[in-house]
């Protein structure tokens, strides 16, 4: 198989901290006996901030919150707006990625593209950390502790050619076993060769999409681009969870599309 050069993909978060002082206001609160009218406003004001604060921390803690929440929490949590829909007769949940969740960084770089797909009731959107598979670049994570992981790395295409455009294509980077020998070890921290037990080209929109499965570690990977950028959907699960959820892990890889 054919390879292709490859660098990590790494930046920096900087969490974007609101930091706020409620002290002033129990102070002016306990040292006022008599308030003027325009005492009161400030004060009322600076009491609606406290109790805005103290109710997205509620909401973080018991679960995401609800759509009237979601800006305030963004401004709070950078990153981290739910994406989740509700479950439907199968038990089933859709996440598409917020339009307004932030992303893309780098000179060049467009807005991401949304991208959509299913994970049974109980999967949960987990922090990402920078020091997730060496420094790769992480979009999203998700979890079960009883079904495995994933998570969605999106780089710029420019990683892997000099010679794409804006609208790239999956297969104008190369084929599957190009593609796979190139980004595989960045995701299973070693190397692919002989651990893809299968590999498909499906097709979704006039979008084609490279679909392995590697093993062991038991892994899924759907590959597709968009935009000015390469989509890397993985999956991984230990023994006992791919005994026991293979079907509903395939069925999820399956399901990822960029919209």
């Amino acid at each position: 198989m054919g390879t292709i050069g490859f660098a990590n993909f790494g930046f920096c978060l900087k969490p974007n901290k609101q930091k706020v002082h409620a002290t002033d206001s129990v102070i002016a609160a306990t040292k006022i006996d008599t308030y003027s009218e325009e005492n009161v406003k400030v004060l009322g004001r600076r009491t609606a901030l406290v109790s805005g604060v103290s109710l997205v921390s509620s909401a973080t803690l018991f679960g995401f919150p609800k759509d009237g929440l979601a800006v305030v929490k963004q401004g709070l949590l950078a990153g981290r707006i739910p994406g989740l829909s509700e479950p439907n007769e199968q038990g089933w949940r859709t996440y598409r990625r917020p339009d307004e969740k932030s992303g893309g960084h780098g000179v060049g770089w467009s807005p991401i593209i949304p991208y959509i797909f299913q994970v049974p009731d109980g999967w949960e959107e987990t922090p990402v950390s920078i020091a997730d598979l060496g420094g790769t670049e992480i979009d999203l994570r998700f979890s079960n502790t009883s079904e495995g992981r994933l998570f969605v790395i999106v780089a710029p295409v420019l990683r892997f050619a000099d010679y794409l455009e804006d609208d790239a294509r999956i297969e104008k980077i190369g084929p599957p076993e190009k593609v796979i020998n190139a980004f595989g070890p960045e995701v299973i921290g070693e190397n692919v060769e002989g651990k893809v037990v299968n590999s498909e080209i499906k097709e979704y929109s006039g979008r084609k999409y490279y679909q392995f499965e590697l093993e062991p570690p038991h892994c899924l990977i759907t590959a597709t681009a968009a935009g000015n950028r390469l989509y890397l959907f993985s999956i991984l699960a230990n023994g006992l969870q791919w005994k026991r959820h293979n079907q509903d892990l395939k069925k999820i890889a399956d399901s990822f599309r960029v919209v």
